[in-house]
């Protein structure tokens, strides 16, 4: 493989270089229509955190709200409710503010990836919002687009917390990305019908058009701010990015993004890239995207690149070295199978895999699943907001049933001889994907006609196979 050399001389850069942003190594690859071999619209990603934790999994119906009801934001802002809140799965991460992710009714699907701006003066209403902007816009919107409306106005409305961050918002017809900036700035941009596009955490927006009213979206003074501010000269600074003006300049040469950026598309572009080169937005990839494609990348150690620093060492193993697409922090990753074409029930399907993708298969859970399966939840869906930001010293102990808990212990076993059990522990994880993958099809054909029929014992049907599925899974995990 051709080595440019400044990508040798990151090489060494990679260990020796502290990292600025620690801990935020989440990850997403937003697939377009046009790209998918199946022709759904598909949002994979693998959420990081730093130390134990665990993760609910919750079904919430859809609610409805008084009129005029509030609910208090972290920091002490009153958001109304909306008079009626869709359904959705929920994956909630107890006390952690920007882990959580939804997939609603509707099939908009939402997580995040942290991105370090460069904002030292955020105007905040009340306060600001964080933690409820995701969970607003998955309990309001029918469709991506209007998601990245709903986003918007509550960052403008009360100003967002955080440093920066981007939300991958998805729904069976269009993909999107939601940047937002610390205060009451923010862009959006739709990833092309026939695209992949990938963000590790920085922001990857670069060159808009505001007039495009079908591709972006944002605020109507998101470069007028920038001149303001000096960050943007447009007689000396030629063409407006929003990455490079409004990045904190240290993450968009943080290695740990580069090289994970680097990673995927190569995974699936027909054109390769180095760490030293510009990375599109977005790009069509070298075949149609499918699932089985996404696993693997939501599993990628950077094998087969100058930054693969594992090589088989059967005294280690890959999450002790580096950054990588799956490492040490991965808390759970997923594949978003979003298809118009089907009645809801089956059409959005979350593909999860429970803590660390490489060593644990991706099983399906149906949004028309009526109930979770045993012991994946502390709470009931209207205990979990109560006790969310309660401060958990041991997990262990306080969830000692829950079965996420199981594959956290189980992957630490798996990296204590990582490469002398990983080629059996894949080949059967694999079978087992292959195998879901191929019954497919015959399932939904045959919940098709039993949800026009009985759609209460339908929804019972989709929450036994989904169950089934993560039995099986936790058999696998000795």
């Amino acid at each position: 493989m051709k080595i440019h050399l400044l990508t040798s001389l990151l090489i060494i850069l990679l260990t020796s270089s502290s990292i600025a942003q620690e801990h935020f190594d989440c990850f997403s690859i937003l697939v377009g229509k046009g790209a998918t071999a199946d022709g759904s619209v598909m949002l994979a990603h693998n959420e990081d955190d730093w130390g134990d934790r665990i993760v609910n999994w919750y079904k919430v119906p859809s609610l409805q709200n008084k009129a005029g009801e509030t609910v208090t934001l972290k920091n002490g802002a009153l958001m109304e409710k909306p008079n009626r809140a869709w359904s959705y799965l929920w994956l909630e991460m107890p006390e952690m503010e920007f882990s959580d992710s939804y997939m609603n009714e509707w099939g908009v699907t939402i997580a995040s990836d942290a991105c370090m701006s460069r904002e030292d003066q955020p105007e905040l209403t009340d306060g600001g919002i964080g933690y409820w902007l995701r969970r607003a816009m998955a309990e309001q919107a029918k469709t991506a687009r209007e998601a990245v409306k709903i986003g918007g106005a509550l960052v403008q409305k009360y100003g967002y917390t955080s440093s920066g961050r981007t939300y991958c918002i998805a729904d069976g017809k269009e993909v999107w990305m939601l940047s937002v900036v610390k205060g009451k700035h923010w862009i959006a941009q739709r990833v092309p019908f026939d695209h992949v596009a990938i963000i590790p955490n920085y922001y990857t927006i670069s060159r808009i058009n505001m007039g495009d009213t079908m591709n972006f979206q944002g605020s109507a003074d998101i470069v007028e701010y920038a001149i303001k501010r000096g960050w943007y000269d447009p007689k000396n600074d030629g063409v407006f990015s929003f990455r490079e003006v409004y990045s904190d300049p240290g993450n968009l040469s943080n290695m740990g993004n580069l090289v994970r950026h680097m990673s995927a598309i190569n995974a699936l572009s027909d054109r390769q890239y180095y760490v030293d080169d510009e990375f599109p937005f977005s790009f069509v990839p070298r075949k149609q995207v499918d699932l089985k494609m996404l696993f693997d990348v939501l599993r990628n150690h950077n094998e087969g690149t100058p930054f693969d620093e594992w090589k088989g060492d059967s005294l280690s193993n890959p999450h002790q070295h580096g950054r990588a697409i799956c490492s040490a922090t991965t808390q759970y990753g997923f594949v978003a199978q979003l298809r118009n074409n089907l009645p809801r029930e089956i059409g959005f399907v979350l593909w999860i895999s429970p803590f660390r993708p490489c060593v644990h298969p991706f099983t399906q859970w149906y949004f028309g699943m009526d109930e979770m399966p045993d012991y994946f939840a502390e709470d009931t869906y209207r205990e979990a907001l109560g006790h969310h930001w309660e401060a958990i010293d041991n997990v262990f102990e306080y969830a000692p049933r829950n079965n996420f808990l199981k594959f956290v212990k189980h992957a630490k076993k798996v990296d204590e001889h990582y490469a002398a059990r990983i080629t059996a522990i894949q080949k059967r994880i694999h079978d087992y994907e292959n195998e879901l993958i191929n019954k497919q099809e015959t399932f939904e054909r045959s919940m098709v006609t039993f949800l026009r029929n009985n759609q209460k014992m339908a929804g019972k049907s989709i929450s036994d196979y989904c169950a089934k599925q993560v039995e099986k899974s936790l058999e696998m995990i000795p």
